[in-house]
């Protein structure tokens, strides 16, 4: 594998802001990536955030547009992102890349005005970063120009279309040139709504899977706690962010009533928090951003649309007060941490009912946690003791032993006894056919049909004859 950038094709600017960055030697994904893109090839890419994916793609992208000559209009390279944070985020990245070329760029996105965006895209950049929804306003009014497109990047795509912008996204590639050259990241390939993008969007693509989603981070360390309900898993939330050290930490809720509420209970706990969610203009995320990057807040609490994108320095804690919906949703909460090298604590607070989701998400990530206890603080729900024998009688079974034979007098104990007149009856006894049906459904209604996204469900609960 390539030791260090001076081993890529690419131009003396590129190669100085490289150094001038700071970055001594490629990362895995761009080991891989880098010359791929530079042989024009298209590209289907699983990487994880945090692993310089952004760099992977921009430096062909930078190199291959420095060597071009520039058409009369039109945009020439194109990347799109998920949310407005990535956008800035992958912006500032091409600024610091880019500082030695000629070349500009644009971000066009939801939430700030549309006459200074249709002002930067007549100036004609070269590259323009952008969220699907409002660049398609802007090809759909006419103010942006994808006929001489010579390189399109979907970044998390996976997340692009977890937040609805599929329709969005197969719009801008139906009004893109057509031999352009094209790149796809996402942190899965197995995301379900992928197929139809990749048809539309790739010419017989090259896969590169680096540190696949499912792969275990080694930086990070995974712990459970177990909890009794929501008032009880914020008392615990409260002791682990005031009696724990660590730099900055990010807590994780399901919805944004929740995120709010638990961060206005930290403020009036003197704790430094304040909530992150996508409800917020644009205006005051940079600001709640600003604080935490500043140390003005140590916590912030957040839902997963508001948090998917940030790069966010120094996070040594992440917390799940709610137990994530889904495998990746876990994986991107938990990459919040462990980044750069650094390592991280990911602590999830588990109740009786989010038990099933949660095992099931680990097993499938075939992650095992430290099971931790707060002293004073213990829950009275100890585990699924059934789901524990459940799964050590499965084991039992898989190792090839057979269990203890029961005596012989302890069998007669439990053999019912049979009267005469019911052997003869035998088969005389019917279940009506609407009983039948009846039981048959109530017991298809009763089952836990909640589906977890990456292919996998909690475990059916077992249901005992009446």
């Amino acid at each position: 594998m390539t030791a260090s950038f001076a081993a890529f094709d690419l131009d003396e600017p590129l190669q100085r802001a490289i150094a001038h960055a700071g970055w001594q030697q490629p990362t895995p994904v761009q080991q891989r990536v880098i010359p791929a893109a530079l042989e024009g090839r298209d590209l289907l890419v699983s990487a994880a955030t945090g692993s310089g994916k952004t760099g992977a793609f921009l430096l062909p992208i930078l190199q291959r547009l420095s060597e071009e000559p520039a058409p009369d209009g039109g945009i020439r390279a194109l990347v799109l992102v998920p949310t407005r944070e990535l956008a800035h985020q992958s912006q500032a990245e091409f600024l610091a890349l880019g500082r030695r070329t000629r070349l500009t760029a644009a971000v066009i996105i939801g939430g700030e005005g549309r006459g200074r965006q249709v002002s930067a895209l007549r100036k004609n950049p070269d590259l323009v970063i952008a969220t699907p929804g409002r660049l398609r306003e802007h090809l759909e009014t006419g103010e942006a120009d994808l006929s001489e497109l010579g390189y399109l990047v979907l970044d998390e795509a996976d997340r692009m279309l977890d937040l609805g912008f599929a329709v969005d996204v197969l719009a801008i590639i139906g009004a893109s040139n057509p031999g352009r050259q094209s790149l796809l990241l996402s942190a899965s390939l197995r995301h379900g709504g992928l197929r139809p993008i990749t048809d539309r969007l790739l010419n017989a693509p090259q896969v590169i899977e680096v540190d696949p989603i499912r792969a275990p981070h080694p930086d990070i360390r995974h712990q459970l706690i177990l909890s009794d309900d929501l008032p009880h898993k914020q008392t615990q939330l409260r002791w682990l962010l005031e009696q724990e050290d660590y730099e900055k930490a990010l807590v994780f809720t399901n919805t944004r009533a929740r995120a709010e509420a638990v961060a206005d209970g930290l403020s009036a706990a003197q704790v430094r928090a304040a909530a992150l969610h996508g409800e917020f203009d644009q205006r005051e995320r940079r600001r709640v951003t600003g604080l935490f990057e500043r140390d003005a807040i140590r916590v912030l609490v957040a839902s997963d649309v508001a948090a998917r994108g940030l790069d966010l320095i120094g996070v040594e804690r992440v917390i799940n007060l709610d137990v994530p919906r889904s495998g990746t949703d876990y994986l991107h909460r938990s990459g919040r941490t462990g980044r750069a090298g650094r390592a991280g604590v990911a602590i999830t607070l588990v109740s009786g009912p989010e038990w099933n989701k949660m095992d099931a998400i680990l097993r499938w990530l075939d992650i095992t946690p430290e099971l931790r206890q707060i002293a004073g603080l213990e829950a009275r729900f100890q585990g699924p003791n059934r789901s524990a024998r459940r799964a050590k009688k499965a084991s039992s079974k898989s190792n090839g032993q057979r269990p203890p034979a029961q005596d012989a007098k302890a069998k007669a104990k439990q053999r019912p006894k049979q009267r005469e007149r019911d052997r003869k009856n035998i088969g005389k006894r019917r279940q009506s056919s609407n009983q039948s049906s009846n039981q048959t459904n109530n017991q298809t209604n009763n089952q836990d049909t909640e589906t977890i996204e990456a292919g996998f469900t909690p475990p059916r609960r077992r249901h005992r004859g009446h």
